[in-house]
């Protein structure tokens, strides 16, 4: 008899535009296995205005590629203030109507996983397994507080903090099994000296990744034109990402000012943010004219964009939770591009030292970066020996593997 898997991920609304992404490919690869997954998501569109709407319901169901994706009631949020929270509890309440109405329609699922990154996620995903009585996985993508803490957005032993730290105790206690993106995720428990209180052996490491087939696929489908990026006589550095104040790309700035002097290096910046118009005004005004931002591009472009850069950037600002690990969904596609990696900063756990694919800066400077870049420009050995690394061990990240372990985990909590 098939399994029916319920995978709850409040900003997994994208993923049903892009038919991508963490939860879209783990369900796609389920459903060939015999499993019957539904993804639950919020029905607003994360930073935007956008929604799929449901009318006078709490929730609509839509189907793509035989994926059931159940769009949750909730109002918009296109801001980090009052209306982010109000949408995040607006989420959290309408599960448990809509979960009981799932039910009787449906028939229960055999199993929830519920994602963060806000926690209410998996605090409803745990009341509403206990409900049903079936076992629940917490998949952990964002550590809350944690990172608000380390990116300065909440003070370490305010009371907010504190309750926030108890909550998130209380969902790695009560979850019958923790995935953690990061590879030291055992480690975050215990430097909280939560690890008398939580069993480490029910704790899994599951990074992120990319479906290969997908992406390989995209590349032939969707060629990205762009004036920049065919130029074959300059040296291509890309990054692609957000482009908000957590991530910092006033420092990716003061690395192309400090290449100035080479004509055939230029930055191509792609992806959108509210730091976007700043920063371009800040290019303008201080004359960096090897730097260029090209804004949003399409999901499905971001392959061909990578393939076609000389190196790509993996870029943001270096914090405390570097010691756990990396687990960037663009990390690895980056490394299917098969072109070398600069991260300029270092983290714990590092595939680019694990494997050759990619350079780690020892430390966040402008000097740093700079001196990686020119290396790899003079240094053609090094360049395609990192390159065909990055090829190569991206196979053990692609999603038919990632589905493997979460199989693995599904089979011991339901036997």
């Amino acid at each position: 008899m098939k399994k029916k898997i319920w995978i709850i991920n409040h900003y997994a609304t994208r993923m049903y535009m892009n038919k991508g992404g963490r939860h879209y490919w783990f369900a796609k690869e389920l459903l060939k296995r015999g499993y019957e997954p539904t993804i639950i998501c919020a029905n607003t569109y994360h930073n935007s205005k956008n929604y799929e709407d449901t009318g006078s319901a709490k929730h609509i169901v839509k189907d793509v590629d035989g994926i059931p994706f159940v769009f949750v009631k909730t109002k918009s949020a296109v801001t980090n203030g009052l209306d982010r929270i109000i949408n995040m509890l607006g989420f959290y309440r309408n599960l448990f109507p809509v979960s009981k109405t799932l039910v009787k329609k449906y028939g229960k699922p055999d199993i929830i996983l519920a994602s963060s990154v806000h926690p209410l996620t998996m605090v409803a995903g745990i009341k509403i397994a206990r409900k049903i009585k079936v076992p629940c996985i917490c998949e952990i993508r964002d550590l809350w507080p944690e990172s608000l803490i380390a990116y300065g957005m909440l003070r370490k032993g305010s009371l907010l903090s504190i309750l926030l730290y108890e909550g998130e105790k209380w969902i790695y206690k009560k979850a019958d099994a923790i995935i953690m993106t990061w590879e030291g995720g055992k480690q975050y428990i215990i430097d909280q000296k939560w690890d008398n209180k939580v069993q480490l052996d029910k704790i899994f490491h599951i990074t992120n990744g990319v479906d290969l087939e997908q992406y390989y696929e995209n590349i032939k489908l969707y060629d990205y034109k762009d004036i920049d990026l065919d130029d074959k006589s300059i040296f291509k550095l890309v990054y692609a990402g957000s482009i908000r104040k957590v991530n910092n790309l006033s420092f990716l700035l003061e690395v192309a000012k400090s290449l100035l002097d080479y004509s055939n290096i230029k930055f191509i910046i792609f992806g959108s943010g509210d730091q976007l118009e700043i920063l371009k005004d800040r290019a303008k005004n201080e004359i960096i004219t090897n730097i260029t931002f090209k804004g949003f591009v399409e999901k499905k472009y971001i392959p061909s964009v990578l393939s076609k850069a000389d190196v790509n950037i993996l870029h943001n600002s270096s914090t405390s939770l570097d010691k756990y690990g990396q687990s960037q969904n663009k990390l690895f596609e980056y490394l299917a591009s098969g072109k070398p990696i600069i991260q300029t900063y270092k983290t714990e756990y590092s595939l680019f030292e694990k494997y050759n694919c990619g350079i780690n800066c020892e430390e966040q400077s402008v000097e740093c970066v700079k001196s990686h870049i020119l290396r790899l420009i003079n240094d053609n050995l090094l360049y395609e020996t990192i390159g065909s690394n990055a090829k190569k061990i991206v196979e053990n990240y692609d999603f038919k593997r990632h589905t493997d372990k979460l199989e693995n985990i599904i089979t011991d909590l339901l036997q």
